[in-house]
């Protein structure tokens, strides 16, 4: 069994001066939003509040997930990173909810907008936003609670950018109802970037098979080695977001010595290898009579 692949360290400094950058940012737009009466710009605070529990959850989840293994935890905290992001993006879609909710009663009573206040907070979190992209970008490459912030931090500045517009909207023409629209465009940007990570997390909880693995084309190379018979009762799933794992029952053609045996498991381990599978165990067989199907079925 392999362990060669390798996880990019994160930057903890890097972290924390985008988490001081966004703290910043969220207080000034809430009270600028509440000052000038704009949803839309309460509503990209909101984005950019939700950016900071973000990476301070995933943050402490890298650090968790960092623990050696102990008896009681065999497997350390390798998903506490996954169980962040189940998190953050849960919160994310509940914040899309309630901020439809309330561009949608605003556009059926519109409110007077201070435009000004609107526009000078707008292009302050779109600079902001755009430091705390440099400051992870580099981090955000090799772990998925990091790419998840910079997508969202990216989002924040698309928002920030859309919220610009509607303020000088607001001051040219008039426009009060633009302010809603804005809400609602963002809460739906919120939607379409927190749902591929929301999903992730969710396949990994319950162990679905990782995309990519077409489980009969594993076993046809598994079963493609000298001596092996068969194999069956097949099991492969994602411990995090790096480690793929799988577990299986083998038939075998012959009463193999143990030291022959561990050259089959070799050449097993080369042929996992090729579909990034590092981390497999194996249960050999010698006519044992039990069921031969690549899945289990279990009860039904």
């Amino acid at each position: 069994m392999g362990h060669d692949h390798e996880q990019r360290e994160v930057s903890g400094r890097n972290i924390l001066i985008t988490i001081i950058l966004n703290v910043f940012i969220s207080v000034a737009q809430v009270i600028g939003g509440l000052f000038s009466g704009s949803m839309a710009l309460l509503s990209d605070a909101a984005h950019n509040f939700s950016d900071v529990l973000s990476l301070v959850i995933s943050w402490w989840a890298i650090k968790l997930s960092r623990r050696s293994q102990t008896l009681r935890q065999t497997y350390g905290f390798k998903r506490a990173g996954i169980f962040s992001a189940f998190i953050n993006t849960s919160v994310l879609l509940v914040i899309a909810v309630v901020l439809i909710w309330e561009a949608v009663s605003r556009l059926m009573h519109p409110e007077p907008v201070k435009g000004g206040i609107v526009i000078w907070l707008a292009a302050a979190g779109m600079l902001l936003n755009g430091l705390s992209l440099l400051f992870i970008r580099t981090d955000s490459r090799g772990n998925l609670n990091i790419r998840s912030a910079f997508l969202h931090l990216f989002a924040d500045m698309l928002s920030s950018a859309a919220v610009l517009i509607g303020g000088l909207l607001i001051i040219l023409f008039g426009w009060l109802w633009v302010d809603g629209v804005l809400s609602i465009l963002i809460a739906v940007w919120l939607v379409y970037s927190s749902w591929g990570i929301f999903y992730q997390s969710i396949r990994i909880f319950m162990q679905f098979t990782p995309p990519g693995i077409n489980i009969e084309e594993v076993a046809a190379k598994v079963m493609s080695i000298e001596g092996v018979k068969n194999i069956h009762h097949v099991h492969v799933w994602q411990l995090d977001e790096n480690d793929l794992m799988l577990e299986a029952h083998i038939d075998l053609e012959s009463d193999f010595t143990i030291s022959e045996f561990e050259k089959i498991l070799d050449e097993i381990g080369t042929r996992l290898h090729g579909f990034n599978i590092h981390h497999f165990n194996i249960q050999p067989e010698l006519h044992r009579d039990d069921l031969k199907e690549l899945i289990n079925p279990g009860k039904r």
